[in-house]
């Protein structure tokens, strides 16, 4: 069934790796200025059911599944016992069982590291990937576009069922949905009507210029919590208790300075990729932050966020590559990073 899905797409114009639909300079304008419709392909999803399916995720992820409502939906992340975020996922309800969406090429390892925990508890962990499918909706008349599927969700990081599927409410221009594979295709073509179908590349710069990260392969076990803004964005709970990790995190929260934050920046190359370092004169040849995520910009050149020690992100100069690479121009993020200094 999931190949018939990518299939499909190819049909529709899609690229086999879903970057775009042959038009990208064209699709990065309906995405600053019209709605898009992008099959999330860098995604994939698995299914937790099972009586303790709940507790099994709280005592492993970053927040509070404990809290989450049957309605709503989660960020959250799991991290190695350093702290450090091995993915980041969303996670909601689909009727009792919890549904995780990963970075794909971050899927079969974590769905293997969470198998490890299972051991006696009541859980089963599936592949959900070849039952689902995920289709991302962005722009100004989204609601309007969305509005013949059913109830749609009001409040940010909430949800709804529909037929066929759930549809999850990230903001107010975008919305995800995870829909019946077998019925993905009629849905598609509903939506194309009135959204411009568009790949990868337009859907990560909306969610560049929002300040979602997602860690993939290239930066698993790179960044703490903090460090990509999970504490600012809703992916961490301080108050939940101990899960992998957890201890490194809280103490960087109430006792530590946090050096790295993430940022948001232009970058006129186009030579450059997820996990990529980043150099400042402050720190030399040393390393001073790694590229998160990455997209063309409609603007010309790629916008990023990048993980960046704030010394050298107050100074302004940060560098691609080496100390004398391609200038990074830091644009501004839809949330406030706190003042660090205020815990020292």
């Amino acid at each position: 069934m999931k190949q018939e899905w990518t299939d499909f797409l190819v049909r529709q114009g899609a690229r086999h790796d879903g970057l775009d639909f042959g038009k990208p300079a064209e699709e990065l304008a309906h995405a600053q200025s019209a709605t898009i419709l992008t099959p999330l392909l860098d995604l994939a999803l698995i299914r937790v059911s099972g009586e303790e399916a709940k507790l099994f995720l709280h005592n492993l992820l970053t927040n509070d599944i404990k809290r989450l409502r049957f309605d709503a939906a989660q960020r959250n992340g799991l991290c190695n016992p350093k702290g450090r975020l091995l993915a980041t996922f969303l996670v909601w309800y689909e009727n009792a069982d919890l549904m995780i969406a990963v970075s794909a090429d971050l899927h079969a390892a974590i769905l293997k590291k969470l198998s490890m925990y299972v051991l006696r508890t009541k859980v089963k962990l599936t592949d959900a990937s070849d039952e689902r499918v995920l289709v991302g909706l962005s722009g100004t008349q989204v609601e309007a576009v969305l509005g013949g599927l059913g109830n749609i969700p009001a409040g940010t990081m909430t949800v709804s069922s529909i037929e066929h599927g759930h549809v999850i409410r990230l903001d107010d221009l975008r919305f995800l949905l995870a829909l019946d594979i077998s019925a993905a295709p009629k849905i598609w073509q509903r939506l194309a009507v009135a959204a411009h179908p568009a790949g990868l590349s337009a859907w990560h710069w909306r969610e560049i210029t929002s300040g979602i990260p997602q860690v993939t392969a290239a930066t698993s076990e790179e960044f703490i919590p903090q460090m990509v803004n999970f504490d600012l964005i809703g992916g961490v709970s301080f108050h939940k208790g101990c899960y992998p990790g957890q201890e490194i995190v809280a103490r960087t929260q109430y006792l530590g300075k946090l050096k790295r934050r993430m940022y948001r920046a232009h970058l006129e190359t186009a030579s450059t990729s997820f996990g990529d370092q980043l150099y400042a004169p402050e720190t030399g040849e040393q390393s001073c932050g790694r590229i998160v995520n990455i997209a063309p910009s409609p603007q010309g050149g790629n916008e990023l966020l990048a993980v960046i020690q704030s010394t050298c992100a107050d100074a302004g100069e940060v560098h691609l590559g080496n100390p004398v690479g391609p200038s990074l121009v830091l644009l501004p993020l839809p949330y406030a990073l706190p003042n660090e200094e205020a815990k020292v």
